[in-house]
């Protein structure tokens, strides 16, 4: 039982629970309350507030129509006014004010036809996802718990609120939603709202990409990664990634390997921190695994080029689903890496640090680290303490200051022409290889050295 239950368990009513709002919400409710109207927070900030955690909207219903609510506020925004939405504006803060609504039908899986409005809360209510999401509270009534929404708190479950598979037919993100407030929150799914995932996970093709990726991301950054097992065992990867319903049956046949390569890839997103291009990297670093796979004649998995093809999947999937350019290009290069094996030598991992680069190493690390954690016990004893050696030595050649990159090389173009050096395409080869021989060697840093080393008529460098 997860700390948040014992908390709850504690015999509290509903009359029991006060919320302290932000003023600004308090005086919204209060302004609506004295024109006659009811007014609420709703929704995830009730359910954050009861779990002791920071809400990060603070959202209001009213039983008052848009039109009224504009009436009684010098600043609003109509925010989305044909659903009943006026963003009142207290300052620099915006608060979302909802009318209580009824949803038409949803024709396309996640936008309902037509809106009509009500004077009732738990009309309201009725049409929201999940019980631990249908709750409202002011500071008059307190809690307003129709759907037993505490009940399931305290029992750590994340329940539809009516019949699942109506809730999932009016909008199929909400399959995804039950999973990710699983994985942020620790709960199990209710069984008949976990089946009705399984039965319209294929609904999830008529959501957006970029919706797909803001729960996919929520998901992977929750206290509980490894429960994107979840998506698969329920067909929601079939749709969104199917490539890991192969991932989870292939076998890897190896000393370095305990699991198939799904169950390795899970192992891995655990052992990250809450970082979402480590997580993503894991996610992805072995999924080219299932095409460049084969067993040999004694019966041993083998996978080459399986990182340089990973990753340029990876950047293509991460296109597809409208990730930014920043993660793209760092997951890539992550995925690309995770598979080399350094030598603990201070000239290799030099090398290897400029060739991934200085900010992107202790990434790196961290990648191989979490690799190595889903592997065997063997592949742990083995690779664990050598990763540990490389990081010490290059915490080492930072601390010394050691050349990594052409910026910090002693030797510019500038200086090559000085010399005598015509300007060229050749100018990159001679720097690059001088940067080669400081990477080697960092006493070489010396521009007297490095100009004496190159064959200024020839643009090359000197045989020694």
């Amino acid at each position: 039982m997860s700390e948040i239950q014992k908390n709850l368990l504690t015999g509290f009513g509903c009359d029991s629970y006060r919320i302290t709002m932000p003023p600004a919400a308090a005086r919204i409710i209060a302004r609506l309350q004295e024109a006659g109207y009811e007014a609420y927070i709703v929704g995830g900030c009730v359910r954050d507030c009861i779990l002791g955690r920071e809400p990060g909207d603070w959202d209001i219903t009213t039983s008052a129509l848009p039109h009224e609510v504009k009436a009684l506020f010098r600043r609003t925004i109509d925010t989305g006014i044909q659903h009943g939405t006026v963003t009142i504006m207290d300052g620099d803060e915006g608060y979302e004010v909802t009318t209580y609504r009824l949803d038409g039908d949803y024709e396309d899986g996640r936008h309902p036809t037509s809106v009509s409005f009500t004077r009732s809360l738990v009309e309201d209510l009725k049409r929201r996802d999940f019980t631990i999401n249908a709750m409202a509270y002011n500071d008059k009534d307190g809690l307003v718990d129709e759907f037993d929404g505490i009940g399931d708190l305290q029992r750590g479950v994340i329940r539809c609120v009516g019949r699942a598979r109506e809730r999932f037919g009016e909008d199929a993100l909400r399959i995804m939603r039950a999973v990710r407030f699983s994985a942020q929150l620790g709960f199990s799914i209710d069984k008949e709202t976990l089946d009705a995932i399984s039965e319209l996970a294929p609904t999830l093709d008529k959501i957006s990409k970029e919706r797909i990726q803001i729960e996919l991301n929520k998901l992977l950054l929750s206290k509980n990664p490894g429960y994107f097992r979840v998506l698969y065992e329920t067909g929601i990867t079939k749709v969104i990634l199917p490539e890991f319903d192969t991932m989870m049956e292939y076998p890897q046949s190896s000393r370095f390997h305990s699991y198939t390569v799904g169950m390795h890839t899970l192992k891995t997103v655990e052992a990250v921190p809450e970082d979402l291009v480590l997580r993503m990297t894991m996610l992805l670093h072995d999924v080219s695994k299932v095409w460049t796979g084969y067993r040999d004649e004694e019966g041993l998995d083998h996978f080459y080029k399986h990182a340089s093809e990973s990753a340029k999947w990876a950047e293509k999937f991460l296109r597809g689903l409208k990730y930014d350019n920043y993660t793209i290009d760092r997951v890539v290069k992550l995925i690309r890496w995770h598979n080399w094996r350094i030598n603990s030598t201070k000239k290799d991992v030099r090398k290897a640090m400029s060739t991934i680069g200085e900010e992107l190493f202790p990434d790196f690390i961290m990648v191989c680290v979490a690799d190595t954690m889903g592997k065997s016990d063997y592949a742990k004893a083995l690779i664990l303490p050598e990763l540990g050696d490389i990081a010490d030595i290059a915490a080492e050649i930072l601390r010394d200051g050691d050349c990594l990159t052409l910026k910090d090389l002693a030797v510019t173009g500038r200086d090559l022409i000085a010399a005598g050096m015509k300007p060229g395409p050749h100018m990159g080869v001679v720097l690059n290889g001088l940067l080669q021989l400081v990477l080697e060697d960092p006493s070489c840093n010396n521009k007297e050295y490095l100009l004496g080393r190159v064959n200024l008529e020839h643009g090359a460098l000197r045989d020694v």
